[in-house]
């Protein structure tokens, strides 16, 4: 699919997350991906959180109310073609976005809605109170057109752990009866398969594997928002669920193909590789 020609707004994505103050991660990793994929970025902040490469020592929540203020300001005025969100922080936090998003529109039946259910950093440091885990389930992913957990994610939420592929199949099942149009239960935390990392795309019908290469790297820092970014701009840009997440995977394996090292622990994966072009030629 072409990208809007110079001049010309493009789509609009809106990320509701927190921040990452070391830039590889939350709607920092979301605004990188989504001007890669080719559309404008929105932010409603979430949470500001004290973080580097080696792990988040302090965060905190937005109130609730500006939280849902911000969704407003910008979906009233700019118009959004999708949204995504990363950290939501606690129960309070996520009630405010549901309403702010049933007064714009914005869910399965309307504007696109992808929940990447963040639940801890990759250092397993904890981002989501406890007890709001039941707000994913109730509240969030029966309006969403698609939720992308992680498999620690599968196990706090569906109570399902996932060592094989029969078992992430199982997953989707399970995390599909919460009530999204879509799942896609990634394997990146599949380690019985050393060379490919599978995810799995279900509807409630059909499942699809999206196989890629495993990179031997531990710089896989901000990849499941970059995902979640490269989906839903995917779903701005026109595509169905099938094609953005097909998308999104191809944008994935790239950023992690070129991922770099960064400070003393997990360094990001990179975006650089889509815009990288114009500073290459020559002056």
């Amino acid at each position: 699919m072409a990208l809007p020609t110079v001049g010309t707004t493009p789509p609009r994505v809106l990320t509701i997350a927190g921040t990452d103050s070391g830039g590889g991660a939350g709607v920092a990793a979301d605004l990188r991906a989504m001007a890669a994929c080719g559309v404008h970025g929105c932010v409603a902040v979430t949470a500001v959180t004290v973080q580097n490469t080696l792990r988040v020592s302090d965060f905190h929540p937005i109130p609730p109310e500006t939280v849902a203020a911000q969704i407003e300001t910008v979906a009233t005025d700019i118009g959004l073609g999708a949204a995504k969100t990363g950290m939501l922080a606690d129960t309070p936090i996520i009630e405010a976005i549901v309403g702010a998003c049933d007064r714009v529109g914005i869910g399965r039946d309307g504007i696109p809605l992808v929940i990447d259910p963040v639940a801890a950093s990759m250092h397993g440091d904890p981002l989501l109170a406890d007890s709001a885990l039941d707000a994913y389930r109730t509240l969030l992913f029966p309006r969403a057109t698609l939720a992308t957990p992680n498999l620690d994610e599968v196990r706090l939420l569906a109570g399902v752990d996932v060592h094989d592929r029969a078992a992430q199949y199982e997953a989707a099942k399970v995390m599909y009866a919460f009530g999204p149009e879509y799942v896609l239960v990634k394997g990146g935390h599949l380690r019985e398969d050393t060379d490919v990392c599978v995810d799995l795309l279900y509807d409630g019908h059909t499942f699809t594997e999206l196989p890629g290469p495993r990179f031997d790297t531990g710089n896989t820092h901000g990849s499941g928002d970059n995902m979640a970014s490269a989906i839903a701009s995917g779903l701005a840009r026109g595509m169905d669920v099938p094609e953005a997440v097909a998308f999104g995977k191809r944008y994935i394996v790239e950023a992690v193909r070129h991922s770099y090292p960064l400070g003393a622990g997990h360094g990001p994966i990179s975006p650089l590789w889509a815009v990288r072009n114009w500073w290459e030629q020559p002056s």
